[in-house]
């Protein structure tokens, strides 16, 4: 048995075998073609144990649909969006579920161009396809081959730095047992700099735990080798590597905020002039960055969707969100893990500061809090009584995504969660850390009569 239950928003996400399996795989490759009508298709897996036969079954699917399938094997999600633009595919699907637990798997859509396929583009008529099995036989079955990207993406890797202006830095580098390693070990033969190698191994049983570097506990081996081996940096991804996490040389992890000002400035000091697109839940630092860089910023509605369309709709040199997402219009505007740390080896290298100073610049004039999640009872009525409470003395509304109100030195963000039963509140002011815990406190009991 399967279940449509796994399609979501965005991508497919589901447990294996109950919701997700080589059944509900070969129809989904079936019901892709007849939708899209691809002459082309690009698939590749992450190192979960499902996914090999997940991917093959896909294949068949995909084959039968009248569709010839590309296999670039194990990979992370942002070698098939590669591998979709430079082989000039019609369709890429990687099999995936990312920083999802070990007994769930996935995939991700993309089309020509690497243009995301979602609910509202494809991905729901997918769906419904599925439930029917209302197919069309083609006439003949497709073609099948296995093609090895990796140096090709390599080489459009190298692109976005100058590797004889790098330093000889220390890097410490933790997978998770994911994928990352993989597109690591092809880069580092050249690259100036020394890797520490952590939990490097592909490795689908997870035997650290499944990577995803926002869970506290999940830091502490990379933290602690940065300080053993005094490294300069820290790098740790999640499953697919389409998201990075950074580790200063003190070995404190580094907020996904900040990054979105380090990575633009980084961008700018090559590109001047460009425009450069951040989320509506924090962006006062973001936006002094990009200013101060001579850039551009322009705001869009949170999740990866909306910023790929931002991103083509302002033809913008880069997008970045809080939550580790970065974007790069050389990239086919999508997201990729591993263009921002070599951004970061280019922009220590020039700087000539530890990532620490970059970033203690950025959290004393921008303090901000974590991104707080609350279950209530009823969001909107919850998001309701806040407005009412603030918006009078609110100097500037925003409600492109949420409620988000700024006034002279202070801002807030709350917005409906996309994807679960939750409210989340982004708060961030200007220098001033007592101002930050005084509003949080205040805005957290405002909310303490809709809680669930």
């Amino acid at each position: 048995m399967w279940s449509t239950d796994c399609f979501k928003t965005y991508d497919i996400r589901g447990i294996v075998p109950t919701q997700l399996n080589e059944g509900l795989a070969y129809r989904i490759g079936r019901a892709l073609c007849q939708q899209l009508s691809p002459k082309t298709v690009v698939i590749g897996h992450d190192i979960r144990l499902s996914s090999p036969s997940l991917s093959a079954a896909l294949a068949r699917g995909l084959q039968d649909g009248g569709a010839d399938v590309i296999d670039i094997g194990l990979c992370g999600t942002e070698q098939v969006y590669f591998s979709v633009f430079h082989l000039d595919a019609d369709a890429g699907i990687c099999v995936t579920a990312s920083h999802n637990p070990a007994n769930y798997n996935g995939m991700k859509f993309v089309g020509k161009g690497s243009a995301p396929i979602s609910a509202d583009t494809g991905l729901n008529a997918i769906r419904d396809l599925v439930a029917s099995a209302e197919f069309l036989a083609p006439a003949t079955k497709a073609g099948y081959q296995q093609q090895n990207t990796l140096p090709a993406y390599v080489e459009h890797l190298l692109t976005y730095l100058d590797v004889k202006a790098l330093k000889p830095l220390k890097v410490v580098m933790n997978p998770g047992n994911g994928g990352a390693g993989l597109v690591v070990n092809a880069l580092a033969p050249l690259l100036p700099i020394e890797i520490v190698p952590l939990q490097f191994d592909p490795d689908g049983t997870f035997p650290h735990g499944v990577p995803n570097p926002l869970l506290v506990e999940n830091r502490l081996s990379t933290s602690a080798a940065i300080t053993a081996c005094h490294a300069d940096l820290g790098v740790a991804w999640d499953g697919d590597f389409d998201r990075c996490f950074f580790f200063d040389e003190q070995g404190q992890f580094v907020d996904g905020y900040y990054l979105v000002s380090l990575l633009a400035k980084a961008l700018l000091l090559k590109h001047p002039g460009e425009k450069i697109i951040h989320d509506p839940r924090l962006y006062w630092a973001t936006q002094h960055t990009v200013k101060a860089a001579g850039g551009v910023p322009v705001i869009s509605k949170t999740g990866h969707a909306y910023i790929k369309e931002k991103m083509r709709a302002e033809d913008a040199l880069y997008g970045g969100e809080i939550s580790a997402h970065h974007y790069f219009r050389d990239f086919a505007y999508c997201d990729n893990g591993t263009i921002p740390w070599l951004l970061m080896l280019a922009l220590l290298s020039a700087t000539a500061q530890p990532l620490s100073a970059l970033v203690e610049q950025l959290q004393q004039q921008f303090p901000c809090s974590d991104e707080l999640n609350f279950k209530v009872t009823d969001a909107k009525a919850a998001i309701a009584a806040i407005a009412a409470l603030y918006q009078p003395q609110a100097s500037e509304v925003d409600l492109l995504d949420g409620l988000g109100l700024s006034f002279a030195d202070w801002r807030f963000n709350l917005r409906m969660s996309n994807t679960e039963p939750l409210l989340r509140l982004n708060v961030e002011t200007r220098a001033n850390t007592n101002l930050l815990a005084r509003k949080i406190a205040e805005i957290t009991s405002a909310l303490q009569p809709f809680l669930a």
